[in-house]
């Protein structure tokens, strides 16, 4: 299958938020327990948040297959608090090992470049530590929380792009 990156369209709103809850659902429950995945599913963007974040400035870039349906994102925060912040990377479990994740963090590492960051972080599930690693974030710390009431975790995550 070919597949291909470009910016986010206002089109693209239900496919994301459909693709985000089938990602944690399927692909969260290979290292998250059902309660986790259950508090983490509860907590996913509804098709207005990315909007949202498209109006104020953060970049979402859409990987589509050869129909152009989306089957992967990142989404890339800008704003004086969060700049360089990647707060989303999904992939559908159908289009999971395929590189996809690997070259989105490529194209927002080029377009924070472009834009005269200097250094990228994130909050990585135990599922995407590996291909956050791979792409050469290093930990810096294990975030363990709550999502109503329920124990979790993820990774903090950064990479200097200088």
């Amino acid at each position: 299958m070919t597949y291909a990156i470009r910016s986010f369209r206002e089109s693209d709103v239900a496919s994301l938020a459909d693709l985000t809850l089938a990602a944690i659902r399927h692909v969260g429950s290979h290292r998250y327990t059902p309660s986790q995945v259950d508090a983490w599913a509860a907590r996913h963007p509804g098709p207005e948040r990315f909007l949202d974040r498209a109006s104020n400035g953060d970049a979402i870039f859409v990987t589509t297959d050869c129909e152009d349906i989306p089957v992967a994102y990142a989404l890339l925060e800008y704003s004086e608090r969060e700049n360089g912040h990647l707060d989303m990377l999904y992939c559908h479990p159908n289009h999971t090992r395929k590189g996809l994740s690997d070259q989105l963090l490529t194209r927002a590492e080029e377009h924070a470049r472009e834009a005269g960051l200097v250094r990228l972080f994130t909050e990585a599930s135990e599922l995407a530590r590996s291909t956050f690693e791979r792409a050469g974030y290093a930990v810096t710390k294990r975030r363990d929380f709550e999502i109503e009431g329920v124990a979790i975790h993820n990774f903090a995550m950064e990479k200097l792009i200088r």
